[in-house]
């Protein structure tokens, strides 16, 4: 647990929830360098043979994140070219820990998500947000770019989107978020949306943990290749998951109508 991000681990019937908190509310949950290596540090370790099964990355407080905190930003301005490159970087592998994490990992989005914030949002597997919720590629206000964020902001609204509000820096709703495919969901409330997000998680758990995550690297792999290519990636990538040990016990499982291992936890002492 660092200074500016909190993690906690909840243990469910279901399986291990993990749920990442950035903590800094009186700034809005807004970046700094110690955040961003905070974050970077906590979704690489749950990539290295956790047990937790989903992961919900949330703000404290009034946002979910502001974007770029003033103070960095005033530290970037006397930066050198080499210290700006160094320090996009860091930014940029942050970004990658999320959206690279084998465990999936949801965004519950509440309030405003601001610039890097939305960076924060598409670098997630999916993102449910409450209706009151606000988004805004705010970078060229500032006379910049959603230059790092891009990447993972283009893969989930497009090239159309990105040429209006990269542009104009509009504020957007969360239903227009939900249209240009930002977000998953719509839910009216906070109340509503933890309901939601548990239900997912739920879900989630009920699947195969190395199915999961080769389905994101799946995903990665098809998305940037032409056709004959994605065919070659994707019928050896079958192959491999048919023959492993989680593919065997997932299709025995089935045929033999009962539940797989992966669901079959131990019940506490008290329970038996």
């Amino acid at each position: 647990m660092g200074d500016f991000v909190q993690i906690a681990v909840e243990e469910k019937p279901t399986g291990a929830i993990a749920t990442v908190t950035l903590g800094r509310p009186e700034l809005h949950n807004a970046f700094n360098a110690q955040m961003i290596a905070e974050l970077r540090e906590a979704f690489v370790g749950f990539g290295k043979n956790s047990p937790v099964r989903a992961i919900v990355l949330q703000g404290e407080g009034k946002s979910f994140c502001a974007g770029a905190d003033l103070n960095w930003m005033r530290q970037m301005v006397d930066f050198s070219f080499t210290q700006n490159v160094e320090d996009a970087h860091a930014l940029a592998s942050m970004f990658r820990a999320i959206q690279h994490c084998p465990k999936p990992v949801i965004a519950r989005v509440h309030g405003a998500a601001f610039g890097g914030g939305v960076g924060l949002v598409a670098a997630c597997d999916m993102a449910f947000a409450t209706e009151s919720a606000s988004f805004c590629l705010s970078e060229v206000k500032l006379g910049l770019l959603p230059a790092v964020i891009s990447p993972f902001v283009l893969k989930k609204i497009g090239e159309a989107e990105a040429r209006r509000y990269f542009l104009t820096a509009e504020k957007f709703t969360a239903a227009e978020a939900h249209r240009i495919g930002l977000i998953s969901e719509v839910l009216p409330d906070e109340a509503t949306l933890d309901g939601r997000i548990e239900d997912i998680a739920k879900a989630l758990c009920a699947n195969g943990p190395e199915a999961i995550a080769q389905s994101k690297v799946l995903i990665e792999q098809v998305c940037h290749f032409d056709w004959e290519r994605a065919v070659d990636i994707t019928t050896k990538l079958i192959a491999e998951r048919r023959i492993s040990a989680e593919g065997q016990e997932g299709m025995q499982a089935f045929l033999e109508k009962r539940s797989p291992a992966w669901m079959q936890r131990e019940q506490p002492e008290h329970t038996k």
